[in-house]
């Protein structure tokens, strides 16, 4: 594990300082081109090359963001996700080198937010990073001042102010990613969304290059709370079904 030079004494003089982000990858040039790049941007970075040693260092050390790997030696990256998630709820980015659809639904599932295939950017990982946390920073904002009301679409509630959602008055568990997606389109219930626009109001992201990342999302958010009530239009987007009045 590599440890970073940095001192907790100071408040935050740019978006990313005192973040502190956990780099999970057993590839040493990524590894260290991603933290070069996140301390850059700011960032406190530690860093973690098997699941063993990620799980130890996050339960110590209390990142506030995991950029993690699928592929891992110990175990892989899924199951730090899952033991991570079960210390504290923490906000994920997942690294994968397959594109492979299965993985990114099932990172999805044990509670990662997002995730990136490789080769990717590092711009776009850094902007992705700064998007997950802001992302973080909006629910606290909200859960400190709470709309009032439960917004109810037939079997479906959605509670704003304790971000809970209900199917058949049976709670379910969604991702901070996939609460606020389905917020989203509930806004505008019936209404087609196309998938610029929810990467632009979801992840504040407006590279149509991540428009894949809208798709595993939804299929995601269907096997939850039920794959017909959340229509695609196809070339366009997605609209959030409704009972009839």
């Amino acid at each position: 594990m590599e440890q970073t030079h940095t001192s907790h004494s100071g408040t935050a003089a740019t978006p990313g300082a005192q973040r502190r982000v956990l780099v999970v990858e057993d590839d040493p040039t990524i590894v260290d081109a991603i933290a070069a790049r996140l301390r850059a941007e700011g960032f406190l970075v530690q860093t973690a090359g098997d699941g063993p040693a990620a799980v130890d260092t996050a339960e110590a050390w209390q990142p506030d963001l995991l950029i993690l790997d699928i592929m891992l030696p110990g175990f892989d990256g899924l199951e730090v996700c899952r033991r991570v998630q079960a210390q504290r709820p923490v906000p994920v980015l997942m690294l994968t080198a397959r594109d492979d659809e299965t993985d990114m639904l099932v990172g999805l599932g044990v509670g990662a937010d997002d995730y990136m295939t490789k080769p990717f950017s590092m711009r776009e990982l850094a902007a992705r990073v700064h998007v997950l946390l802001r992302r973080v920073e909006r629910a606290a904002l909200a859960a400190a001042t709470p709309r009032s009301g439960i917004l109810r679409l037939g079997e479906l509630e959605i509670d704003h102010a304790q971000r809970r959602v209900r199917v058949r008055s049976e709670d379910v568990h969604l991702t901070p990613t996939e609460f606020d997606l389905l917020v989203c389109l509930a806004n505008t219930p019936r209404a087609v969304l196309s998938r610029e626009q929810l990467l632009a109001e979801v992840w504040d992201w407006a590279d149509a290059s991540g428009t894949r990342t809208v798709d595993s999302h939804i299929k995601a958010l269907r096997r939850k709370i039920g794959a017909e009530r959340i229509r695609t239009v196809h070339g366009v987007g997605y609209a959030l079904e409704t009972p009839n009045p």
